[in-house]
């Protein structure tokens, strides 16, 4: 197994994303569903879309036990920390929800942006307990998580539109304080973010994949599919489906992986963190009531 583990490391650290075939088990695939379930049946302040044709929740683990049983003690802190070969820990979750009919396909964008942490041992844990087919599911740029590039995202309002509150954003920004408050747990919207004009925009791949090496995978429930935090990623659509696409996105952190205030951070830091006020550089380890190792070679 220590070859395997070897070669699925090579391929993660040369593409930034691999799948790993039938790393689940059936209970795990029914946890798994049970706790997607119960996270579309109750939606809160951190659910965003909601009635829209994809739903994400935020920290969904947070209130779902069958999702934080799940992530807690499936095979899956393992399975990240053997591909980084690495201690990790468990930074957030979140939960995406694309219901049956026409599938709306995900823009291309890279995760960096939105949260206050940076490292390049940063792997995203993609699951799900329903077959997505190639033509609806994940596509990553292969080899963009070394392009030493963090790019604008495709939410945040633009600061002319509220010049006072982007200056009181630009104010936390400069002193080291999260631009998105821990209240963003409660009501958590796209449009409290400002976007960083400072940020490239990312290439228009749509409109020239033959220029881009494009990865993507027939999912089958069970598999597994890692992906750098820094790549360039999307999810394909505009085709009708029968089933709805559940799926729960997990963000793990290896040990290089340190804070860093974002002026366009989208996602609230996890709930217990604001008390502990971090600073850029702080590497998770620094709080380990809130980020315990889960897994350890």
């Amino acid at each position: 197994m220590a070859n395997t583990w070897k070669q699925e490391a090579e391929v993660f650290q040369r593409d930034g994303a691999v799948l790993l075939r039938g790393a689940l088990d059936a209970n795990w695939l029914r946890k798994l569903e049970e706790g997607l379930q119960q996270a579309y049946a109750s939606p809160d302040g951190k659910s965003a879309g909601v009635g829209d044709p994809l739903r994400i929740d935020h920290f969904p683990s947070d209130k779902i036990p069958a999702l934080r049983e799940f992530i807690d003690t499936s095979p899956l802190a393992e399975i990240v920390g053997r591909i980084l070969n690495s201690p990790i820990r468990f930074y957030m979750d979140q939960v995406f929800y694309k219901p049956e009919g026409q599938v709306v396909p995900t823009p291309w964008h890279q995760d960096t942006c939105y949260y206050n942490i940076s490292g390049n041992d940063l792997i995203r844990a993609w699951v799900s307990p329903d077959p997505v087919p190639r033509d609806r599911s994940i596509e990553v740029i292969r080899g963009s998580h070394r392009w030493n590039v963090t790019y604008h995202p495709w939410v945040g309002r633009d600061p002319a539109s509220d010049p006072k509150g982007a200056a009181k954003a630009e104010a936390l920004y400069q002193n080291q304080e999260p631009v998105i408050g821990v209240d963003a747990h409660d009501t958590l919207s796209y449009e409290q973010a400002f976007a960083d004009s400072t940020l490239p925009s990312l290439p228009d791949i749509e409109a020239h994949r033959d220029s881009f090496d494009v990865l993507g995978w027939d999912y089958q429930p069970g598999d597994v599919l890692l992906f750098h935090g820094h790549i360039v990623h999307s999810a394909r659509g505009d085709v009708y489906s029968h089933s709805p696409r559940r799926a729960l996105a997990t963000m793990w952190a290896g040990e290089d992986v340190h804070y860093l205030h974002r002026r366009g951070q989208v996602i609230p830091d996890p709930r217990a963190l604001y008390e502990f006020k971090p600073k850029n550089g702080d590497t998770l380890d620094q709080f380990p009531s809130v980020f315990p190792v889960a897994w350890a070679p």
